[in-house]
């Protein structure tokens, strides 16, 4: 069960898109926001319901999903650490459209709606932002829709991975390092594959030293050009 404590101005200023804010603005949202640390697998957002705010996940990772009408579960998209979800009931006020939920303990912020919007009306500058990630998401989703049509196996799951490793932007350390990573399964409903499947082409991608589980908590990413010509179709697998 999600446990309840209380963000300050200092933990809101380390998410980007809020860092550029004047301090009365932080305070107002920190007074009204909550903190809630969820454990894996949890609902963090409920599909069809008004979502109370704007989640924004400090540690761990998301996962938004849907269901198929034979109840077959789909996944959309991830969210990683400084990211955030449920924004699009900010602009339309409507119901929320997929279930987000945790693939790992994770910390979120939620920032009720009507703190965001007064102080989005007082700074244009976030209303920007807003609008430039959503424009972010709706690129990511039309990328992982062209996965789908990916006729090669291997190369769909290393473009995945290949998405998952840019959210890192250009991280300096190497190798590059995943945390939370999702699992098997959690790939698999990204990709419309079986775990067994998606398994497979791991054993592979190890087996050749691209990719390397450090656990169940972290995904070293040994050798990302090799994984980029792969997810390009450039070379196969």
């Amino acid at each position: 069960m999600a446990s309840e404590l209380k963000p300050t101005a200092d933990l809101l200023r380390r998410f980007s898109l809020l860092s550029g804010l004047p301090e009365p603005a932080l305070n107002l949202l920190a007074s009204q926001a909550g903190l809630r640390r969820y454990r894996r697998r949890e609902v963090v957002l409920e599909a069809g319901q008004l979502a109370p705010g704007v989640c924004f996940l400090f540690e761990g990772r998301l996962q938004g999903v849907d269901f198929t009408l034979d109840g077959r579960e789909v996944g959309l998209y991830f969210v990683s650490p400084g990211g955030f979800c449920g924004e699009l009931g900010l602009f339309d006020g409507k119901q929320q459209p997929e279930f987000v939920i945790t693939l790992a303990p994770s910390l979120v912020v939620n920032l009720p709606m009507p703190a965001l919007r007064q102080v989005m009306h007082e700074a244009p500058a976030l209303m920007q932002a807003f609008c430039q990630r959503l424009a972010e998401r709706v690129r990511t989703l039309t990328e992982q829709r062209n996965l789908l049509a990916l006729s090669s196996i291997p190369q769909r799951v290393c473009a995945q991975l290949w998405l998952l490793s840019r959210e890192l932007g250009d991280a300096k350390q190497r190798p590059l390092t995943l945390d939370n990573p999702p699992t098997h399964q959690e790939l698999a409903i990204m990709l419309n594959l079986s775990r067994e499947t998606v398994t497979r082409v791991f054993q592979t991608l190890q087996a050749r030293q691209i990719v390397k589980r450090d656990g169940s908590s972290r995904l070293l990413i040994l050798n990302l050009g090799q994984l980029k010509k792969l997810a390009e179709g450039e070379e196969a697998p």
